[in-house]
């Protein structure tokens, strides 16, 4: 399964780290004690003084195939060769179509159409804005309110930023866009502790929109968008039913839902899609990370037939939907997506993860009494783990364990606060499953 070609030689390290503001970093923690990465292959991340370190998070959620896969950029290199750039505006390139048409056959049938951007967060604040205009053009208008749900995370554009629902990544923005509203976020610690899967209890959160509709009024509102798995702020999976409820009421009341599958997307809880995994259809569903195994940035949205066909009027010579981006359906991005789907179809990845999924729920689940573990949640090939706060500051057991993590115990994790994320490639092996839990052990025992 996995290719063993050389990897690449390891860089020098800077000696200054000033001119770089790093994102979503605690900048002046990272530059007094780096975790600086020089290479990758397969299941590990090589620091620039020659530790392996098993990636426990595939990246940021994307390297799902793992790394260096010489497939992948063999395929960039031959692209840039060929074509380094073509301008996405009244111009296309066939890898573009070809790759569209995958993405659609792998979709649930009826997400036909695939609108390219080069992120998540332009993947969410696209399908929003198609939400709105799909309203106007159907005579609509009044409907520009748009629903997130709290805990959610959609990105760092304005539109993603106003309709997520993490408190540290809003607070230092001002109001953001108008006419947002927040569903409950479904976590209910007391009723879901330590579940595997998704929670028995918690299909009743959804209700929670009829009471927006009749604040509201249906009329104002424009979409709901969730992610079937809240991956970002800690692996919240979705109840049983909830979904499948929030469907439910959205088309009672003529509102878009769209899924944000950035995160759950390209097999990470089994499926290509979590909408597959859920028997449920939204109007449009966003992805990235996995669609390029994190080669090349590159986001998108699957939308339904009934929403592309709506801006397919007019005049032919007048385009349809002023939007888009300089990079959009970039050609190196397009040459990596069709070299790493092909690693997922011939490696039948989504199918491994399926069938990993329960022996990682019970490895991970094994962690349950070591110390200061308050819950233990896991649905696919993914694991959050809420740790104690220490009493003096929210968040710092979280940073100690990454930091213990990296430079003590050889292992790449994900914290959201005081919660620690295992997200590995869909190419683990249960023996490196078993590692894992054994690093991020004494990862708990070292921040106790």
């Amino acid at each position: 399964m996995l290719d063993k070609s050389p990897r690449p030689a390891t860089v020098s390290v800077p000696n200054d780290l000033a001119a770089h503001w790093m994102p979503f970093t605690a900048n002046r923690a990272f530059k007094k004690n780096p975790r600086l990465l020089a290479g990758a292959k397969d299941m590990h991340y090589i620091t620039v003084d020659g530790r392996k370190i098993i990636d426990a998070a595939a990246g940021m959620w994307c390297c799902n195939a793992g790394h260096g896969r010489s497939q992948i950029s063999e395929a960039i290199g031959k692209q840039a060769a060929a074509l380094d750039y073509a301008p996405p505006f009244q111009f296309g390139i066939p890898q573009a179509f070809e790759l569209a048409s995958r993405i659609a056959d792998l979709a649930p049938a009826g997400l036909d159409h695939v609108f390219f951007c080069n992120s998540g967060s332009e993947a969410a604040d696209t399908a929003l804005k198609i939400a709105l205009a799909y309203h106007q053009l159907n005579g609509q208008g009044t409907r520009t309110r748009l629903i997130g749900r709290e805990r959610g995370y959609h990105g760092v554009g304005f539109g993603g930023t106003s309709v997520g629902g993490i408190v540290n990544n809003r607070k230092m923005f001002g109001t953001l866009l108008a006419g947002v509203d927040h569903l409950p976020h479904t976590y209910d610690r007391e009723k879901q502790a330590f579940s595997k899967g998704e929670p028995e209890y918690g299909a009743h959160f959804a209700d929670e929109l009829e009471r927006l509709v009749n604040l509201h009024g249906a009329s104002t509102i424009a979409a709901v968008i969730v992610e079937p798995m809240a991956g970002s702020t800690g692996v919240l999976p979705a109840p049983k039913g909830y979904l499948k409820r929030l469907r439910e009421i959205t088309q009672k009341h003529g509102i878009l839902l769209i899924f944000d599958e950035v995160i759950t997307g390209y097999g990470r809880l089994g499926f290509a899609f979590a909408a597959e995994r859920y028997g449920v259809l939204p109007d449009m569903l966003t992805f990235a990370k996995g669609i390029t195994n994190g080669a090349a940035p590159m986001g998108g949205v699957l939308v339904r037939d009934t929403i592309h066909d709506a801006f397919m009027s007019g005049p032919e010579h007048v385009v349809e939907l002023t939007h888009g981006y300089t990079y959009s359906a970039h050609p190196i991005a397009c040459a990596a997506a069709l070299a790493t789907l092909d690693i997922y179809r011939d490696e039948k990845l989504f199918e491994r993860a399926k069938m990993l999924e329960p022996k990682f729920a019970d490895a991970v689940m094994s962690l349950k009494g070591e110390p200061n573990v308050l819950d233990i949640r896991t649905v696919g090939l993914t694991a959050g783990i809420d740790l104690a706060s220490r009493p003096d500051l929210s968040g710092k057991r979280g940073f100690d364990a990454l930091n213990s993590a990296f430079h003590d115990n050889d292992i790449m994790l994900r914290v959201a606060g005081d919660t620690l994320a295992l997200t590995p490639p869909l190419i683990v092996t249960e023996d490196q499953i078993g590692e894992i839990v054994g690093k991020v052990a004494k990862v708990i025992r070292a921040v106790a």
